[in-house]
C-alpha cells in the first residue's frame, strides 16, 4: 500500500509542475527522470513538441555512486546545452522532491554553465 501511495503522490507533484511550466525555443524545458539505477536528462522545446538534447548516465560510464553520475549527468546536458545554443532552461524536476541525485544532477547543470 506504501509504495502505491508513493507513485501516487509522485504523480500528483508532477501534474502540479507541469501545469505550471512550459518549454520554449528560446528557454526549453529541463525534464529530469530517475530510475533506481540511472538518471536520465532532456531539454525539451514544447511548442515544437521536441527533445533538443539529452543526456543519461548511461553515457558517462561508471561512477563512484549515484548522486555523483548525476552531477556529471547535468555537467553533460549543460555542455550539450551550450553546443545548441542554449543558456537559460526551466527545471522540470518530474514530480521527485528537489533533493538528493535531483538537486546533484542541477547543481552539475549550473556548474556546467546553464542558468535554472
Amino acid at each position: 500500500m506504501a509504495v502505491l501511495q508513493k507513485r501516487a503522490h509522485r504523480e500528483t507533484r508532477r501534474k502540479r509542475v507541469r501545469r505550471k511550466i512550459s518549454g520554449t525555443a528560446e528557454r526549453p524545458r529541463l525534464s529530469v527522470y530517475r530510475s533506481n539505477v540511472h538518471i536520465y536528462a532532456q531539454l525539451i522545446d514544447d511548442d515544437e513538441g521536441r527533445t533538443l538534447v539529452a543526456a543519461d548516465s548511461r553515457e558517462i560510464g561508471e561512477s563512484e555512486n549515484r548522486k555523483e553520475a548525476a552531477r556529471k549527468v547535468g555537467e553533460l546536458i549543460a555542455k550539450k546545452a551550450s553546443g545548441a545554443g542554449v543558456e537559460t532552461v526551466i527545471f522540470d524536476r518530474g514530480g521527485n522532491r528537489y533533493h538528493g541525485r535531483i538537486a546533484a544532477l542541477a547543481e552539475g547543470a549550473r556548474e556546467g554553465g546553464l542558468k535554472l
